[in-house]
């Protein structure tokens, strides 16, 4: 019996008035493992198809007074995605052509040649599969176009993307010559969790009209086993080691005629920076093992949140290197510098989460995007990004309030006290960062002062103009807004 359930192949429709026909293809096509199902008429193949979802129908063109090619187009203009084949005695051109212009797949003329209906069969199965993989990718690029958008409005943001977009337009050419040139190179600074993968990948796409469709290949350079580092880089010959059954591509190689994400690049061995220095300033390079020059043309996109210079110093990095990569450099600006940036990146994070997981719209309550503004957010988007999907799993209203962030233990919370008029100093529980510090006391003076700057900056001995640089830099100008609204 398991066998028989592994064997089903495909859930299939079959329409045929003529009881003895209807029977022998049914028959035929279950011998073959296919789950069949069968309708003698147009009205109960409609009633099998309002509560069934079916892989292929199969029906006759002249059911009695009914016609099945107005069955095959009016499941077309309903949608219906799967294989559709009309079976016809006649053998007419016009009827062929009528039914494929009406969304028909193939048609099989009678009497039904069992092999030419199972080959039939075959091919629209495998095509069914490669339509819905496709399917399948669409909606991954979606999601991943969606999730990799370069959220922010600030204008250190707007700033840095502006000189990424404008970076991506150099072009990538192709030499004819045996070598293939040097390869365009950018060096992407930022801190762990500031998205350099989200613009490197917005790069990729903004690059040409076609961008989009040409490959994206990500390479974390911290995750590479240094013993396979050489091998996942640039590929291998058959026999080029003990397991090598077979050639593989590598890395580079698909990445031809795209862009090359070379994440983490501080952390590539020192071996490797040497023959990844002679693919971007020759743009070739050999397979383990082989002897043949390849040639690759994309864009490299390096990545790093070392501090390459110091790494040079300590002799981690070769200085080589490093003056090829950062030709063209572009830092991007942490989270904590970002007005107004995490109140826009979290509420899309947690419309994305929601929704992922089943559950109903929310919104932030007033005091938790405080809480979010003003949080240092050390963890950059990523700290954030973790932060709203717990609380978009775990709270239990729709509103969501900043015990649901998980945050209260760090640094944020703060900020929190002195709104709440409550001591600025929370040794017992770790918070003593000197910006949290300097922002809490800002706070705490402003209720005092009831949202008057200069009195605010008196207080705590601050230039007036520090102080107008702090508010906006600390997200206070929500609360002075407050008080003036009074």
């Amino acid at each position: 019996m398991m066998a028989m359930l592994e064997a089903v192949l495909a859930k299939i429709l079959v329409i045929e008035d003529d009881d003895d026909l209807r029977f022998g293809v049914s028959r035929s096509l279950r011998s073959d493992g296919h789950d069949v199902h069968e309708a003698a008429t147009l009205e109960a193949a409609r009633l099998a198809l309002s509560s069934q979802v079916f892989d292929i129908v199969l029906t006759d063109f002249n059911l009695g007074a009914d016609d099945g090619v107005t069955l095959v187009e009016e499941l077309r203009e309903e949608g219906f995605t799967g294989g559709l084949v009309v079976m016809t005695g006649f053998g007419s051109i016009d009827l062929a052509v009528r039914a494929m212009k009406g969304g028909a797949d193939d048609f099989i003329q009678k009497p039904i040649k069992l092999d030419e209906l199972k080959k039939l069969m075959g091919r629209l199965l495998e095509d069914g599969a490669a339509k819905r993989r496709l399917r399948l990718f669409e909606r991954m690029d979606e999601r991943r176009n969606e999730e990799n958008r370069p959220l922010g409005e600030s204008e250190s943001w707007l700033n840095m993307l502006a000189l990424a977009e404008r970076l991506a337009q150099i072009p990538i050419s192709r030499q004819e010559n045996s070598e293939g040139g040097s390869l365009p190179t950018i060096l992407l600074l930022g801190e762990t969790g500031s998205g350099k993968g989200v613009v490197a990948r917005h790069m990729h796409e903004s690059g040409s009209p076609s961008g989009a469709k040409r490959p994206f290949v990500h390479i974390n350079c911290s995750a590479l086993p240094p013993q396979l580092v050489e091998g996942e880089l640039f590929g291998h010959e058959k026999g080029a080691f003990t397991d090598a059954r077979d050639a593989k591509e590598g890395l580079f190689e698909m990445g031809d005629g795209g862009t090359i994400f070379l994440d983490e690049i501080g952390d590539l061995p020192m071996e490797m920076q040497t023959k990844l220095l002679i693919v971007l300033e020759r743009g070739v390079f050999r397979r383990v093992g082989g002897t043949r020059e390849r040639t690759v043309r994309a864009r490299v996109i390096a990545a790093t949140n070392r501090d390459l210079d110091q790494a040079v110093e300590d002799g981690q990095f070769r200085r080589d290197l490093l003056y090829r990569l950062n030709g063209f450099t572009v830092k991007i600006p942490p989270l904590r510098t970002r007005t107004g940036d995490a109140k826009l990146i979290a509420r899309a994070f947690l419309n994305r989460f929601r929704s992922e997981f089943g559950r109903e719209p929310a919104v932030f309550s007033d005091a938790c995007l405080s809480l979010v503004g003003g949080h240092e957010w050390v963890g950059n988007v990523r700290e954030l990004q973790n932060a709203v999907q717990r609380a978009a799993m775990l709270a239990d209203g729709k509103v969501i309030e900043p015990h649901d962030l998980g945050l209260m233990s760090s640094g944020a919370s703060l900020g929190q006290h002195a709104a709440n008029g409550e001591p600025v100093f929370d040794f017992e529980h770790g918070i003593c960062r000197a910006e949290e510090v300097e922002k809490a006391l800002m706070t705490q003076a402003l209720n005092y002062t009831k949202g008057n700057v200069s009195k605010a900056a008196r207080l705590i001995g601050m230039q007036r103009s520090s102080f107008r640089y702090r508010i906006e830099r600390y997200d206070l100008g929500e609360l002075i807004q407050e008080f003036a609204g009074r």
